[in-house]
């Protein structure tokens, strides 16, 4: 996972006292970040970094953490039913201007995933004479156009559409996001068929800033103390350590 604070970099600890409790919203319908287990209880990526975000923060007796419906998410938290959301909420500037954001904790990449015989060692990404598979009036199709200009591509209405003619083989590979083309290939729908191509590919313009905290606007004390912990996180290898639990083959 890129590297995402400096460790030189220093962000003081604010004053937390003023908080007697710390609610994070977060969702259930969005494995592996978060979901109920077979006991019913919260799981995932996203319960493990605030129970560790607590702990730097020495705050877990005033931790809680409720799953609410994604839509729900920014009516809640604006109407101080929580103090912060961790989910997959997109950072666009109309959100910035009602809500604040701590600095990012993950990036999403965009992959190629290719028929096995198609990848060569060494060679390029995208390889010449590839064709490759793009879900029509999406972010990965304008951005792929945009890199790839010169790229060889078939469109879809659906990603499960393309998926399905990479596996057949009727195409070399697929640009999408890495997450779900991660738990594609090692999945039994993939029938082993394929692997991510080496090389992923970020982009502010197209992909967004990354996923990060969400809370109250005018909350940068919350903010900052977040950015404290991420940094922490990040700096001891802990966020790896999570990353690595719940993403064992890596997006990057």
């Amino acid at each position: 996972m890129p590297l995402l604070f400096d460790a030189r970099e220093h962000l003081p600890l604010p004053d937390l006292s003023a908080y007697p409790r710390l609610r994070f919203l977060t969702t259930t319908d969005f494995p592996p970040f978060s979901f109920a287990d077979q006991n019913a209880r919260l799981a995932g990526f996203h319960i493990d970094l605030v129970r560790e975000i607590c702990a730097v923060l020495a705050l877990q007796a005033r931790c809680q953490i409720q799953a609410v419906p994604f839509d729900e998410l920014e009516t809640d938290l604006s109407a101080d039913q929580a103090e912060a959301a961790v989910a997959a909420v997109a950072v666009t500037p109309e959100r910035r201007e009602r809500f604040g954001f701590s600095r990012p904790y993950m990036l999403l990449p965009a992959r190629f995933a290719a028929v096995k015989s198609a990848v060569k060692p060494g060679g390029t990404v995208p390889e010449p004479g590839w064709k490759v598979g793009l879900v029509k009036a999406t972010v990965h199709e304008a951005m792929a156009k945009a890199w790839f200009p010169t790229m060889q591509s078939q469109s879809f209405d659906s990603q499960g559409d393309m998926l399905e003619a990479l596996r057949q083989g009727t195409i070399d590979a697929v640009f999408s996001d890495a997450l779900r083309l991660s738990f594609w290939v090692s999945g039994g729908a993939s029938q082993e068929c394929c692997v991510l191509a080496p090389g992923a590919f970020l982009s502010e313009r197209f992909l967004g800033e990354g996923l990060a905290i969400m809370v109250k606007r005018q909350d940068r004390v919350l903010a900052a103390a977040f950015d404290h912990a991420l940094a922490e996180l990040v700096v001891t290898g802990r966020l790896d350590d999570i990353y690595l639990r719940y993403f064992p083959l890596g997006l990057f």
